[in-house]
């Protein structure tokens, strides 16, 4: 297991005075992000061996937002490695020490200089220590994220300077700031998160959204206009 404490800062905050959904997933990179780097295979170790962790989906459920000004403790711990991939569980916990956001997320190694995935081998996977805590989350198979026939298309959006991280790629949050904020939903009122990341998207590329409403929540495709997507955020909203 690994933390850190925080407290919940003005500038993280959206139009309710509480932590955004990006915010929540912006604790999250950065909690793994720091763990890696107090282990020793952080982000330089990683470029020196011509290797990244790439997002390759998400679950979050939010049960609150923390508010401005709240202290919290963000969580992570590494559960297991298996072929090309790592999966990863995070938690916010609140002062009183109850979650109030869970997440389950699977990572894949990629050979930056292929740019293909690459087998876990020993090194990657000695320096952590696996464990796994059950998060109340159940079996959510992570199921394969369908866009509904009746999507309608919005406004292009083009990959910017501030969309982009260290490799090059657009930021794995800013996909769901993008498709939060094209969905017009009140932060609050988001339940659970889905994403799906299928192709990095890099600086000028022009995400082309496509988004469906059902009975639960929106479901938002960012794709490259030539039939794939980049990524698919699902968002179920609370009823």
């Amino acid at each position: 297991m690994y933390t850190f404490e925080s407290r919940v800062r003005y500038s993280e905050t959206d139009i309710n005075g509480e932590l955004s959904p990006v915010g929540v997933i912006n604790y999250f990179q950065d909690c793994s992000t720091f763990q890696s780097e107090d282990i020793g295979v952080g982000v330089k170790w990683l470029e020196e061996k011509k290797r990244s962790w790439l997002l390759s989906s998400w679950r979050i459920i939010i049960d609150r937002l923390p508010r401005l000004g709240e202290y919290i403790t963000v969580g992570t711990f590494p559960y297991g490695f298996k072929s090309i991939y790592g999966y990863r569980n995070f938690y916010i916990a609140d002062e009183s020490n109850d979650l109030i956001v869970r997440a389950d997320s699977v990572w894949f190694l990629y050979d930056v200089v292929t740019g293909a995935p690459q087998k876990v081998t020993e090194e990657h996977m000695a320096p952590y220590v696996t464990e796994k805590l059950d998060l109340g989350m159940g079996d959510w198979g992570r199921r394969k994220i369908i866009l509904p026939p009746n999507a309608r298309e919005a406004e292009n959006v083009e990959v910017r300077p501030h969309h982009i991280d260290t490799n090059r790629h657009m930021n794995n949050a800013q996909y769901v700031a993008v498709a939060a904020e094209l969905s017009g939903v009140n932060n609050r009122d988001i339940r659970e998160i889905r994403v799906e990341y299928r192709k990095a998207a890099r600086l000028g590329d022009i995400l082309h959204p496509l988004i469906a409403d059902d009975a639960d929540g929106k479901t938002i495709a960012l794709s490259d206009g030539e039939g794939s997507n980049y990524a698919v955020v699902r968002l179920m909203l609370r009823q």
